[in-house]
């Protein structure tokens, strides 16, 4: 992980504004869904936010009465989190080091930044782990990962930078994303092989955004009507199988095995 780099954008960027738009709702309002979906299977839940970014789920659920901590790496956007709500406990970390949480704490986790950033096998390896330990036994793991096929169709060929960038594909056109990178790319088989590796057992498997990402230009310009007859549509495809390798981010849902 280039923590330092990380630190310098996520300074500037404005996460909770990304995912005030048009299209990000369609993420945050899926995410927050099957959020839920796991929160009514526990008493009283207790929330780990690692990777909590400027606050974007962990202020919502505290206003929702859950007991939530976040942690993150920014200090930038901790200063966010404790400026829009006192309710959400704070704490400065990397996901890759939870020393400072006790084993068997917490009955549901949420992995929404750091497996986008965490570039080595190795490294996303001892990221799950960590929030496994940090687990509950019978708790949940909900984990992001931004998808491989999503990058190459928009980036490489929309945006008709695939000339450009044939160096960081391999032959089956998986992204070669290096320590210097600021992004790693996944497929279905590099989740399922953490998965295994980690002793993870899936629960379910969802897309946050389905095609919203490919669409965003159209999907901004909707209207009220229109954009909840999208969101409708998005949810009634969000768990197909047959489209998840080509979305933009996934969501795997996951316990201990």
């Amino acid at each position: 992980m280039n923590e330092e780099n990380l630190k310098k954008y996520y300074n500037k960027f404005n996460e909770d504004k990304r995912l005030k738009t048009r299209h990000g709702k369609i993420e945050f309002l899926t995410c927050m869904k099957y959020i839920h979906e796991v929160l009514a299977n526990y008493e009283c839940p207790n929330i780990l936010d690692i990777g909590a970014g400027s606050g974007a789920y962990s202020i919502p659920l505290a206003d929702e009465g859950y007991k939530v901590t976040a942690i993150e790496l920014v200090k930038h956007n901790l200063r966010i989190i404790e400026k829009n709500s006192t309710k959400v406990k704070v704490i400065e970390g990397n996901a890759l080091n939870l020393n400072m949480i006790p084993d068997n704490s917490y009955d549901v986790v949420l992995l929404f930044g750091p497996l986008y950033h965490l570039i080595s096998e190795e490294e996303k390896l001892k990221c799950l782990l960590e929030a496994k330990r940090v687990l509950k036994k019978g708790g949940t793991i909900l984990i992001q990962y931004i998808m491989n096929e999503y990058a190459v169709i928009r980036h490489g060929f929309k945006e008709k930078e695939i000339l450009n960038s044939l160096d960081r594909l391999d032959e089956s056109f998986h992204i070669k994303s290096t320590e210097t990178d600021l992004y790693s790319y996944s497929r279905l088989e590099d989740i399922n092989n953490l998965n295994n590796k980690a002793n993870l057992k899936r629960i379910k498997i969802v897309s946050p955004d389905t095609v919203a990402n490919y669409f965003r230009e159209y999907i901004n310009k909707l209207s009220d009507e229109e954009f909840e007859l999208f969101l409708k549509y998005h949810l009634s495809i969000c768990e197909r199988n047959d489209i998840l390798g080509l979305c933009t981010h996934l969501l795997d849902i996951v316990k201990e095995n």
